[in-house]
């Protein structure tokens, strides 16, 4: 199978399965988990507690390794890299935005931004001149100076995604990305990751809410470790 991964795949996972040892016994996060993600897709992954989707997550974001299987990540097996080579890929090639944010609370908006920038050798001007024009493709151009507790919780994950874009990663992986946001917020955020897709961007979001996994293109659902469906959504592919 991964003989035939092709430049439009950036994910795929053959036969996956992540195990814990709890004294004598044998815990299964996840437990048998094939799955391919193309460039520019926009999937949403969920599942209720324990359903596996947090370590799958991990998993995708090359926060953590199988137990056995294998992983291609934009053409390169990832199953088995070191921390310090995994740590290279997500800096690189990921961009994670999490339902609290993550923020410095000290560093302004545009700081917070350049920071995966800084990581990367940029020079200065040319971290802040980046920074500040995906701020605006976010909508806060307007907010570069403020610091988080000087912005809305919609705006606060504004900076996150801005911070997650910065980079032009592979994939925006998002976990759990309105849970701290109310209805009207969270959809308006739902809104900006619907516009980032649009223009060419790779989207995962994890989440166990139905009404936030409906706003992707195609929905896995998982449950006891294992996919439960993996199908597309007709009524965004309608839109």
């Amino acid at each position: 199978m991964s003989e035939l991964i092709d430049n439009n795949t950036i994910i795929e996972i053959e036969h996956i399965a992540k195990i814990y040892e709890m004294g004598s016994e044998k815990v299964y996060a996840i437990r048998d988990i094939s799955l391919t993600i193309k460039r520019n897709e926009y999937v949403a992954i969920m599942g209720p507690s324990g359903s596996g989707k947090s370590t799958l997550m991990n998993m995708l974001g090359c926060l953590d390794t199988p137990s056995y299987g294998k992983y291609h990540f934009n053409r390169m097996d990832v199953s088995n890299m070191s921390d310090n080579e995994l740590a290279t890929i997500r800096n690189k090639e990921i961009g994670f935005v999490f339902q609290t944010f993550n923020l410095l609370p000290r560093a302004t908006a545009l700081k917070n931004v350049e920071l995966p920038l800084v990581y990367g050798g940029f020079s200065g001007s040319k971290r802040t001149r980046i920074a500040r024009n995906t701020l605006e493709e976010v909508g806060l151009g307007d907010r570069v100076t403020h610091k988080p507790n000087e912005l809305s919780g919609g705006q606060r994950q504004r900076v996150a995604i801005a911070r997650a874009l910065v980079t032009k990663p592979a994939i925006i992986l998002a976990d759990e990305p309105t849970g701290n946001l109310d209805t009207k917020t969270g959809n308006e955020i739902m809104k900006l990751f619907a516009e980032l897709w649009e223009k060419g961007n790779t989207i995962i979001i994890v989440t166990h809410e139905e009404e936030i996994a409906r706003h992707a293109k195609r929905i896995v659902r998982l449950r006891d470790g294992l996919i439960e469906s993996d199908l597309l959504n007709e009524k965004q592919l309608e839109l």
